[in-house]
């Protein structure tokens, strides 16, 4: 059976590995499209193919998965540590780290409720006019973009409240 420390330990690696995927998807996706470009009018999955359509499906859940990874990991580490519920309410010392984390849960909920959503309609899992795709399309570079500029403040956040309270107090 594993003690909690390592469980613990194990936390730390899932939350630092889950960051790099769902953080570095965004920062990657910045730099292959630095700039908004609309939907092409043809149907996305029909020309390209079934071997395609399944990366996509893979490349998207792992993204997606991976913010629920960094969120289920950081809320373990919080609770072991006793400081869940200070962290939540932004109490005393823990605000700092408060604030990185619910930036990281506006970033997951934004992920999760409005840019998978839309995406869905851009790439062809679920079907769409091309008008429909345009305005979708059009909404996930803005909540993408949204989460990559989150990102900065979630991180130096969530670093400050671990290493570097003392600026804060």
């Amino acid at each position: 059976m594993l003690s909690l420390e390592l469980l613990d330990v194990v936390a730390r690696w899932l939350h630092l590995l889950g960051i790099l995927v769902w953080i570095g998807h965004n920062y990657a996706n910045v730099v292959v499209n630095p700039a908004y470009r609309p939907a092409s009018p043809e149907a996305p999955l029909e020309a390209l193919g079934k071997q395609f359509e399944a990366a996509l499906h893979r490349e998207h859940g792992i993204f997606r998965y991976a913010s629920l990874v960094v969120l289920g990991s950081g809320f373990y580490m919080l609770w072991h540590r006793g400081i869940l519920l200070d962290v939540l309410t932004l109490q005393g010392g823990m605000a700092v780290l408060g604030i990185g984390v619910w930036t990281g849960i506006a970033m997951a909920l934004n992920l999760w409720l409005v840019l998978w959503p839309h995406q869905k309609k851009v790439i062809g899992f679920v079907p769409a006019s091309y008008a429909e795709r345009i305005r979708c399309s059009r909404i996930t570079f803005l909540s993408s973009r949204s989460n990559t500029i989150l990102s900065f403040s979630a991180l130096f956040f969530m670093i400050a409240g671990s290493h570097g309270v003392a600026l804060f107090t």
